[in-house]
């Protein structure tokens, strides 16, 4: 007769690998924003590339909006918690994106675009976040995934937690982006006061978050309370341990498989190497870069 013997994995706890706060910056046509990260210095964050957080009750801080501009070779999440932007593109999609609900685009062998607010006054509150495509997938078709706020499940644990799944799953629960090439997982999750969490993730991904509001600890060292505007990057292991103090959290969590290429990046585009870089802003140049044949 033949034993088989299962083996559990032993949790290992992640520690807070780097921490960092972000930074004011200015893109688009000039929209006032805070950049959590975008090619950090020595910290590894593939495959996820940047991520904005335009956050302001001011106009002149957004109305200018992101103009017609081209991306290729990666993917562009957008989430909006308050506010409203329209969207039109290369391809003739148009749309409008509001609070709650998500745009999920997949650039691949190129698209033009514009992203404008379609509000003069109150709060717009939301995230763009960069993931690069492998190298056979850099020249897919570019679609769109335009998410409503009722497709969006949210996962409640003991009245303390409760989890928005943008993407990826949680708890039995998937997100409704499908069919991403990273495969990553997206979740917006919040934390009551004087609470503790535990988020078990595949030891081979890259694992961050970004807060939101509120502070909180993020390994069981319990050394740094962590506050709003700050990224948490993790070090290795199968475990991420949180736990808030005399203020509840909320914060963006981020997960996914190291893609393990070489990444050539100019601005809204991402390739391998130099040569396709200069391809690409070449066929810009001569009119030639939305493409009408894919590769699979």
């Amino acid at each position: 007769m033949k034993l088989t013997i299962k083996y559990r994995m032993e949790n290992i706890d992640r520690k807070v690998k780097y921490i960092a706060k972000s930074v004011p910056a200015i893109d688009g046509a000039g929209v006032r924003l805070k950049r959590a990260f975008g090619n950090l210095r020595g910290v590894n964050l593939d495959p996820f590339l940047l991520l904005d957080d335009i956050h302001s009750n001011d106009p002149s801080d957004f109305i200018a909006g992101f103009p017609w501009h081209p991306h290729r070779g990666m993917e562009t999440v957008s989430y909006l918690v308050h506010g409203k932007f329209e969207h039109e593109d290369s391809l003739g999609n148009k749309g409008t994106i509001k609070g709650g609900e998500i745009q999920w685009m997949t650039a691949g062998s190129g698209i033009i675009h514009q992203e404008m607010p379609v509000q003069y006054d109150g709060l717009i509150r939301g995230f763009q976040l960069w993931v690069n495509l492998p190298s056979k997938h850099k020249m897919m078709k570019p679609r769109y995934q335009d998410i409503k706020r009722a497709e969006i499940k949210d996962v409640a644990i003991d009245n303390s937690v409760s989890v928005k799944v943008l993407a990826g799953s949680y708890n039995g629960v998937s997100g409704p982006v499908r069919d991403i090439i990273s495969d990553p997982t997206y979740l917006d999750i919040h934390i009551d006061q004087e609470n503790t969490f535990e988020y078990e993730v595949p030891t081979d991904h890259t694992a961050m978050l970004y807060v939101l509001e509120g502070e909180g600890y993020f390994d069981k060292t319990r050394e740094k309370l962590v506050g709003h505007d700050n990224l948490v990057v993790f070090d290795e292991g199968n475990r991420i341990s949180m736990q808030t103090k005399d203020k509840d959290l909320r914060f963006l969590l981020m997960t996914g498989k190291p893609i393990n290429e070489p990444v050539a990046w100019q601005g809204p585009i991402v390739m391998n190497t130099q040569d396709e870089l200069r391809q690409a802003f070449g066929e810009l140049q001569t009119g030639n870069f939305i493409k009408h044949e894919y590769r699979n």
